[in-house]
């Protein structure tokens, strides 16, 4: 799903002198452009699409990916390029001798103080952690991938987990401006910029499932039960405003006109744009109060799935169901996930969205421990554990600006990153 032109246009220049400009072109240093890209590939289970966005490069130091430049220079804002880039064109190609194995003492299992690490099959782990190993330093964070894991020996992969996948790449120009000429700064390669630390994760390493099942997974910090802990209401946002403009646009665009949804672990927030265009929408969560306050909801239940993972609703009752920064904290995931394609109709879809905010003591360990972009190939897994779903997509974006009113604007300038994974009842 390419859905680049859905991206929020608009930015503060942040400087009085900055002045726009009509088309993209260099111009001793003060060319300056903010553009969305769009990242389409797939795996063997499912479509895939990644967003960045870069408000602010250089035209005249930072570096486009040479297929597409010509595509985008002399254009204006809201052009949009595309280019089909063969395996290892894009970024640097994959390379066996990249991929080797090492003895079990070479991981260092107790790098992180008081939390013993086991390297599982699939899991990416800082490269720190085999330091000293085919020259890697002990300060290296770079990702690497733990491909088999035997009593003796770990394989190892420190390839871009995209490096042997045809991706196709599309930009957008947002914003263009002219600064004061500057002095300085950082030469960005955008390949790079897009592709490095996290896309690529999602997959599985060459159609293996990935071993995220020990190590406890489900267990979680806090052990009172749920009921407790949400028996006071938080009407409180767990997104900002953009982030969640994003889940509403995804939303509008993967549930059917017309249908009934059914919000699960709902709140007093469903994400969802003033323009749904749904029949109705049903709301399933923990805390009466929060769900009475979401003017959306036809009807609503409160019902605890870790309790009691069974719906209470009939075969084939919606059309759709989604998830909204929630999936964090389900203790049986597994038997949810059947009991939504269970209430589903034929073909209806399950939308799972999430970003990188949640409440500690209630995240299951597994979620905590994990790079950002190995959790759409976790909640990937609970897709595919029984095979009752199909069409299989995940979906990303980042880098997106804050607003400037949100509270953490002074610390965050960059809007919350929104992941998602969906498929369809097969």
């Amino acid at each position: 799903m390419n859905d680049i032109n859905e991206v929020l246009p608009g930015f503060d220049l942040g400087d009085e002198d900055s002045v726009r400009v009509e088309t993209l072109e260099r111009t001793n240093g003060r060319a300056m452009c903010a553009m969305a890209f769009s990242l389409g590939w797939s795996s063997q289970h499912a479509r895939h699409t990644d967003q960045l966005v870069a408000r602010k490069l250089n035209l005249w130091r930072d570096i486009l990916p040479y297929e597409l430049e010509p595509e985008l220079m002399d254009k204006p804002v809201n052009h949009v390029a595309h280019h089909a880039f063969a395996a290892g064109e894009l970024i640097v190609p994959y390379q066996s001798e990249l991929c080797f194995n090492l003895s079990q003492r070479a991981f260092h299992r107790n790098l992180r103080r008081n939390n013993y690490i086991e390297p599982r099959a699939g899991r990416f782990y800082p490269r720190a952690f085999i330091a000293g190993s085919r020259g890697i330093f002990p300060e290296e964070i770079l990702p690497f991938r733990v491909c088999r894991v035997s009593e003796d020996m770990i394989c190892c992969d420190l390839n871009n987990p995209l490096a042997d996948r045809p991706l196709d790449l599309t930009a957008r120009i947002l914003d263009i401006w002219a600064t004061p000429e500057e002095h300085g700064g950082s030469c960005n390669d955008v390949a790079e910029m897009i592709t490095a630390n996290g896309p690529g994760m999602q997959a599985r390493w060459r159609g293996q499932a990935t071993d995220f099942w020990q190590d406890i997974p489900f267990s979680r910090m806090a052990g009172e039960p749920d009921a407790g802990f949400y028996a006071m209401p938080r009407l409180v946002s767990h997104i900002d405003r953009t982030g969640s403009e994003q889940i509403g646009k995804l939303y509008r665009r993967l549930l059917p006109r017309g249908g009934r949804v059914l919000d699960l672990m709902a709140s007093w927030e469903s994400h969802l744009p003033g323009d749904h265009g749904l029949a109705e929408i049903v709301g399933l969560g923990m805390n009466a109060e929060e769900l009475a306050a979401n003017p959306l909801f036809s009807a609503h239940l409160v019902h605890d799935l870790n309790l009691n993972p069974t719906l209470p609703y009939g075969d084939a009752e919606f059309d759709a169901v989604i998830c909204s920064l929630s999936v964090e904290y389900l203790v049986k995931p597994f038997e949810v996930f059947a009991e939504v394609a269970r209430v589903l109709r034929p073909g209806g879809r399950f939308v799972v969205s999430f970003s990188n905010r949640w409440f500690p003591p209630k995240a299951i360990r597994a979620w905590e421990g994990m790079h950002e972009f190995e959790r759409p190939g976790l909640v990937l897994e609970y897709f595919l554990r029984d095979g009752l779903f199909g069409d299989l997509e995940t979906w990303s974006i980042r880098g997106l600006p804050r607003p400037l009113d949100d509270k953490y604007a002074d610390r965050h300038a960059d809007s919350d990153p929104v992941y998602a994974v969906w498929g369809s009842k097969a």
